[in-house]
């Protein structure tokens, strides 16, 4: 059961290349392309992303109940992603642009929730197969394959075009499903049971995790939202969007092993507390930048990005462990860990974009100090007070790291 870790990371790739264009491109180019207002667009992802976060307790619930039949499901998963995707990209949308935006993301959201979650309870059941230390090998295996798929993403629109990059994804999609064919089944003996959310939420290590997932996805969440908006706008280097996504996300990459590795050496908790340092010192030194500032912004996307690798490798893996003791089907654990990253994206949805607008400010134009300020507040000042909650309830959180 130790063979096939990378079809694990294929995968992981995959999903990862679909969520960075839903997460920062799709908002853009339907501004852009088809003339869509920043206030309505704002509205439509808001409920997007409400229905989003809701259907992940209901979809961990269903991982749950489809347990040996879940490889067909997922098939049908990938079957759909793939298709959505090119049809938010690849082709003109044949209704009115915002309707058409709306059925297309429904789609995707809910297929990438279900194989997110679906996928990560595999996680728990491959690192059992692994033996000691096996959650955080196989979080290193989907992690990396995870930061190494969004890199691509970061800079395969703008080479490729968003309509060949939607097809390319979609074969990308056929080979990340046929890697893991072998590998969907649930666990063995009674972690079937359907214990439902009762043990995970009764769970303190577990309840706090929850809510450090909570406080630590909102930064990535706003930082997501704004981030081409803050490289156009605030820095003034269009064009530069492109190259220092890749750069933040490589930095990720690279690093994520390497955190993996020091928190089997010295401890998840203190070596996460370690990044999250290093994300709000990125942020501080953010809130400064202005006109021109791009090479000072691409040092801070190497921080915050190499940062960013311990959030995903570390805190999951953390997670996963907890789970394996008190919910070993695990499906349900990762849909209220899905449900509480989601939530971060539909309040980024809902109140940045607004509040952008309500400032003054205008994506592609001519902007006033004001709406420039209120932009780099959102994009750096409230990341940096969201990730010192994070900490704080961190070095609180009852875990016991072995």
């Amino acid at each position: 059961m130790t063979q096939r870790l990378p079809a694990y990371g294929l995968f992981a790739a995959m999903l990862a290349s679909a969520g960075l264009p839903l997460y920062i491109h799709a908002p853009k180019v339907y501004v852009d392309e088809y003339g869509v207002s920043l206030a309505a667009l704002g509205a439509v992802l808001f409920g997007l992303r409400l229905l989003d976060v809701v259907q992940d307790p209901l979809l961990g619930r269903l991982v749950a109940m489809l347990r040996g039949r879940r490889r067909i499901a997922v098939a049908a998963g990938v079957a759909i992603i793939g298709a959505a995707m090119v049809g938010l990209f690849g082709v003109t949308p044949p209704v009115a642009p915002l309707l058409w935006f709306a059925l297309m993301l429904t789609f995707v959201f809910s297929a990438f929730s279900f194989l997110t979650i679906a996928f990560y309870a595999q996680g728990v059941t491959k690192a059992d197969d692994l033996g000691q230390g096996g959650h955080l090998r196989v979080a290193r295996w989907r992690e990396t394959g995870a930061l190494l798929g969004v890199s691509a993403a970061a800079v395969a629109p703008a080479v490729l075009g968003f309509s060949v990059f939607a097809w390319v994804f979609a074969a990308l999609a056929l080979a990340a499903g046929l890697s893991m064919r072998r590998e969907w089944r649930g666990p063995a003996g009674d972690a079937l049971g359907g214990g439902g959310f009762g043990p995970v939420l009764a769970d303190p290590g577990a309840r706090r995790l929850l809510l450090v997932a909570l406080a630590n996805a909102t930064p990535v969440a706003v930082t997501s939202t704004l981030f081409l908006f803050f490289v156009e706008s605030r820095l003034q280097a269009p064009g530069y969007e492109g190259p220092l996504l890749l750069l933040f996300f490589m930095a990720a990459a690279g690093a994520a092993p390497a955190w993996g590795v020091a928190a089997d050496r010295y401890g998840a908790r203190r070596v996460l507390l370690g990044a999250m340092s290093l994300s709000v010192l990125g942020f501080i030194f953010a809130l400064g930048l202005g006109a021109g500032d791009w090479p000072a912004f691409a040092v801070i996307c190497v921080i915050t990005g190499a940062a960013l690798g311990a959030d995903m490798v570390v805190l999951p893996a953390l997670f996963a462990s907890r789970l394996a003791v008190v919910a070993p089907g695990a499906a349900e654990g990762f849909g209220l860990w899905s449900f509480v990253s989601k939530a971060t994206l539909a309040i980024a949805a809902v109140s940045l974009l607004p509040a952008l607008e309500a400032a003054g400010f205008e994506a592609g134009t001519e902007n006033d100090e004001t709406a420039l300020w209120t932009l780099t507040f959102l994009y750096a000042g409230v990341p940096c007070v969201l990730k010192l909650l994070a900490m704080g309830l961190l070095v609180t959180a009852p875990l016991d790291e072995k």
